[in-house]
């Protein structure tokens, strides 16, 4: 069953090697998992899950290959309920009375009474309130009735009651295609680090100071610059028209970033960019920063992160005068270039999914002229930018 599971995670493209496998196995070989399933479940994925994108994935096979697994036997052999005891038979509807009749067991004797049920149950029961199985009101198993139970092997949920659900996936949202919110935004920018110690020296050197006082006999304090991440990022979010579908993601963006990096400027534009960027969109036509301006004053190891649909007529990008709000002397094209000439790290992060992009002929446009360096505002999506923008 570990070799499914294995060849199982990998076809759900969770990156596990070998050496993984292995480690899990003498893990258990020195039973680690103290023949439990619980604990079964955090050993394999601290062993085998390396990116925590990957636990979702890792939750729905583990669901699928150890479906009704209650415990881990000697070495690698499991020891699993029949799946045929959990196989959904009937439908077992009570009356206020009766339900009012069944006493919760409580968390700790809850266990308890499922240790003992296992060790005592022979065969395969349906119904009744007392064994492991289906359609009755024990505590324990699926398709029945108790107001405080274990779930085991029921296929979604009912009464709302479970105390324990063991199908159950806890890390959804950090798949690399779950929506997007600032916290997963966040663990996926942190692959831009590179971190320096600069500044002032008003952190506490710890190791220097006992190197230091040893050398000298006395105390001998040492100090050093914070270690910060040196990666300065400078982020053109496009607002306004057909942006507006996105501006949750946006901002998501907006605020990961800017909790993220201790270097970091954004200016807004409109579909292309001209001559003119911003940093207040109530403003922006008061107190508008030329685009001239910003090239000079940001050195060139700015890594620069445009948002962005690309949906736009092609004059925008093509023609001077093609602006929709006012007349641009020179193409968005010339604009752009003139950015990537001064910023060689660049990337651009599209909101919309990446299967719609081939429609629109800006799109390609943009695309081209950023080297092919768009990608999807996904996780995926980041990490690919990321890893880009670090090369």
């Amino acid at each position: 069953m570990l070799l499914t599971f294995f060849t199982e995670l990998r076809a759900a493209k969770v990156p596990v090697s070998l050496r993984e496998y292995l480690t899990l196995l003498e893990a258990l070989d020195r039973d680690l998992a103290d023949q439990r399933v619980e604990d079964f479940y955090y050993l394999s994925r601290t062993a085998l899950v390396k990116d925590e994108r990957n636990l979702d994935k890792f939750d729905r096979v583990f669901g699928r290959v150890f479906k009704g697994v209650v415990t881990v036997g000697e070495a690698v052999e499991p020891q699993a309920i029949p799946e045929e005891w959990l196989r959904k038979l009937a439908e077992k509807y009570l009356t206020e009375e009766e339900r009012a009749q069944i006493q919760a067991l409580g968390w700790d004797r809850l266990f308890e009474t499922l240790k003992e049920r296992l060790a005592e149950q022979k065969g395969r029961h349906q119904g009744g309130s007392k064994w492991i199985g289906t359609g009755g009101t024990s505590p324990f198993g699926a398709y029945g009735y108790n107001p405080e139970g274990i779930r085991i092997g029921q296929d979604g949920n009912r009464n709302f009651r479970a105390v324990k659900v063991w199908d159950q996936r806890t890390f959804k949202d950090l798949d690399d295609s779950a929506e997007l919110g600032s916290r997963t935004i966040r663990l996926a920018l942190r692959r831009l680090r590179r971190f320096a110690r600069t500044g002032a020296a008003d952190e506490l050197d710890l190791d220097g100071t006992i190197r230091e006082t040893a050398r000298h006999g006395m105390l001998d304090l040492r100090l050093r610059p914070e270690r910060r991440n040196a990666v300065k990022v400078l982020l053109f979010l496009d607002v306004g028209g057909s942006m507006d579908w996105h501006v949750e993601l946006a901002e998501q963006l907006f605020s990961a970033a800017r909790s993220e990096f201790k270097h970091f400027e954004h200016f807004y534009f409109h579909n292309c960019l001209y001559e003119k960027v911003w940093k207040d969109n109530r403003r922006r036509h008061t107190e508008a920063t030329p685009l001239l301006d910003v090239i000079r004053t940001y050195p060139s190891d700015y890594r620069v992160v445009f948002v962005g649909d690309a949906a736009m007529s092609p004059y925008e990008i093509a023609m001077a005068g093609g602006s929709v709000e006012h007349w641009n002397e020179e193409s968005g094209r010339v604009w752009l270039e003139r950015v990537l000439a001064h910023f060689p790290k660049v990337a651009w992060l599209n909101p919309v999914p990446q299967a719609q992009w081939g429609y629109s002929q800006s799109n390609a446009m943009i695309r081209q002229i950023v080297s092919d360096r768009m990608y999807p505002l996904t996780l995926d999506g980041i990490d690919q930018a990321t890893r880009a923008l670090l090369r």
